[in-house]
């Protein structure tokens, strides 16, 4: 099974059904497998705080939800990450390419990278970094952990992670 096919199997074993999206090449072929699947309501979002605004609504509604995003938007959901997602506690899985590491070929995506990591400790989001593929494996107990207690978690997945650029 593809790393993409396992990621959304993941979600839906854990009841995720409502999935936004932001584009992006590296999670392209998640973001295909989310459109495929019907068990999953996807939403693509024009920025990273509208699709979290969206999974806050999906989550009021009695969804579980999830968002696929870049890091290098990270900034722009600060906002919407602590006075909506944390304050009401509600569990956010987001998946996130973590460009900018190791294997960048674009020199403006590693300023965000830089700080990717450092903000989110700031903001006491757990994370997790995905480098190889069997890394994969942690998923689906890191949905458990997000949907257990509540909180948003980051899942960063960088370029050796997807097999380079």
């Amino acid at each position: 099974m593809s790393i993409s096919k396992q990621i959304v199997a993941d979600f839906i074993a854990n009841d995720v059904r409502f999935v936004t999206t932001v584009p992006c090449k590296q999670l392209g072929g998640v973001i295909d497998e989310v459109e495929a699947r019907p068990e999953i309501h996807h939403v693509p979002a024009n920025k990273e705080d509208e699709g979290m605004g969206l999974c806050a609504g999906a989550y009021m509604g009695g969804k579980r939800s999830a968002i696929i995003m870049q890091n290098t938007a990270l900034g722009v959901t600060i906002n919407t990450l602590v006075t909506l997602t944390q304050f009401y506690r509600m569990p956010l899985p987001m998946l996130i390419s973590y460009r900018g590491e190791l294997k960048e070929p674009v020199a403006c995506q590693v300023e965000m990278a830089v700080h990717t990591k450092a903000l989110l400790n700031q903001l006491n989001i757990p994370t997790y970094h995905f480098h190889r593929q069997e890394d994969g494996a942690e998923l689906d107990a890191i949905l458990k952990y997000t949907f257990m207690c509540n909180k948003p978690v980051a899942i960063l997945t960088d370029a050796t992670f997807w097999g380079g650029y």
